[in-house]
């Protein structure tokens, strides 16, 4: 083992880490969001509760996120020079759109939503979680326009062994990142609808072992455990449609990648997917890669001669086992968490002749708690498809990863930098943990008594008689 591979590791393993906490805090944000506008609406108590009980959960994933995203900035010049002066000068401008517009953005309108709820308008203070929101999306938009330049580089030009970029709407318009984006974002949906529905889940079957006078409560939570699964479902939706738009995008740009998420390793018409191993789909591969059933399918060990024989000697297959149980892991996981949500759209709507909510399954709400692992673990291995699957290259076509790593760092400093980091995240996901459950056990936090009167149609806020919500955070 040398440097590079525990440079590699290290990568792997704090990117992976801060991926958990980024999706979250995209699809999070804009359901909490949701929940403030309804309680803007209607002035109802119960959007108040569920607004700060869900805002606190965000605020701890969010937090998290941030102290966990600045290590990747350390490792670009500590570990990746090579990789940092050949991108530098592309990713500069996406880079500097995320941290000075979007973050900024983020940031600051969360704060005065944090520290605003008894200082700013009603309408005002609405307006401040949309913005933040909207910032987190823009982040994410830059980020991944930047990653899918790696998978396929548009608009530069190579001068003196740097990439400089040529074209920046080129890069922010890539089809690659057309396609990624949405499919990551709608992911990003779905992870955060499962976080609701677990949670949702946890507490109804608490208040059912509660005594008969609190039990009443659980009708609080089919609001947002109804809301969470028209989110999750609708999102599945996007993420299939854009993920099949991925998949034609991979046969003309990144063909190893998709012969190595289906495991085939020599060119075939009429290629067959392969759900899970023993079963085959004919001609489903083909299909779903170029829209014709019988169309051919370059294999590894063809793409392997040709990169060969274009690039010079290297080996250019990527670790197939990884990508390849990723690419089902990514499915079955995503898929059946979608499936949960329709049948809970299914079991939890309301009747013609009897419009009153349908108690809700014990076994359902504990197989909402299966809700939080499935999508986590699908969003995952579709980063680990995405990143392992362009291995040996960092920027396909133009820089290998062996080139990409820091020269004058030794095997030594990795080693120590990567245990360091190690325990320093084992440490913060106990952290995580222990206040994300201590939360959800604790409940929402009754709001301050008095009636909330219902938003005013002239536009005036209701100074008199809106109820001034304490500060939560």
């Amino acid at each position: 083992m040398d440097a590079l591979d525990l440079a590699r590791w290290q990568f792997g393993i704090t990117t992976v880490y801060h991926f958990l906490f980024v999706p979250l805090t995209i699809g999070l944000g804009v359901f909490v969001a949701g929940l403030q506008t309804a309680w803007h609406r209607t002035g109802q108590e119960r959007y108040l509760t569920l607004t700060k009980f869900f805002g606190k959960l965000f605020l701890i994933n969010f937090a998290m996120g941030v102290v966990t995203g600045i290590v990747q900035e350390f490792q670009f010049g500590m570990n990746w020079s090579e990789y940092s002066v050949f991108v530098g000068d592309v990713f500069g401008a996406p880079l500097a759109l995320e941290a000075l517009l979007a973050f900024f953005l983020e940031s600051t309108f969360l704060g005065l939503w944090i520290f605003g709820w008894d200082r700013l308008p009603k309408r005002v203070h609405l307006a401040t979680i949309w913005a933040a929101v909207i910032g987190s999306n823009l982040s994410a938009y830059f980020i991944l326009a930047a990653n899918a330049w790696m998978k396929h580089p548009v608009g530069y030009e190579v001068v003196g062994g740097r990439a400089r970029m040529t074209d920046l709407w080129a890069v922010l318009t890539n089809p690659t990142a057309l396609a990624q984006v949405p499919h990551v974002v709608g992911a990003a949906f779905i992870v955060a609808g499962g976080f609701v529905l677990a949670v949702c889940g946890y507490r109804i079957l608490r208040e059912r072992r509660l005594d008969p006078v609190r039990r009443g409560q659980e009708g609080m939570w089919r609001t947002p455990m109804r809301a969470a699964l028209v989110m999750t479902a609708i999102a599945g939706a996007v993420v299939a449609f854009t993920g099949d738009t991925s998949a034609k995008l991979l046969n003309e740009q990144q063909p190893m990648k998709l012969a190595a998420a289906e495991g085939l390793r020599h060119s075939t018409a009429g290629a067959p997917f392969s759900p899970v191993p023993g079963v085959e789909l004919p001609n489903v591969l083909s299909f779903l890669a170029t829209g014709d059933i019988d169309a051919v399918i370059r294999g590894t060990d063809d793409l392997q001669a040709a990169y060969a024989q274009q690039f010079g000697p290297a080996d250019y297959i990527p670790n197939l086992p990884v990508v390849y149980w990723s690419f089902r892991v990514m499915i079955v996981f995503g898929m059946a968490t979608v499936a949960l949500s329709v049948l809970g759209l299914w079991l939890t709507r309301r009747r013609r002749r009897d419009p009153r909510p349908r108690p809700l399954p014990a076994w359902f709400a504990r197989a909402c708690l299966l809700a939080l692992p499935l999508p986590t673990l699908a969003m995952t291995a579709g980063w680990l498809l995405g990143e392992i699957g362009r291995q040996p290259w960092t920027v396909q076509g133009e820089l290998l990863t062996a080139a990409s790593v820091s020269p004058g760092v030794s095997l030594a400093e990795v080693a120590i930098s990567l245990a360091v980091f190690t325990i320093l995240y084992g440490a913060l996901a106990l952290a995580e943990a222990v206040l994300l459950v201590r939360h959800v056990k604790a409940g929402p936090e009754p709001a301050a008594p008095g009636p909330l009167t219902p938003p005013s149609r002239d536009g005036d806020e209701d100074r008199t008689a809106l109820l001034q919500p304490t500060l939560m955070y």
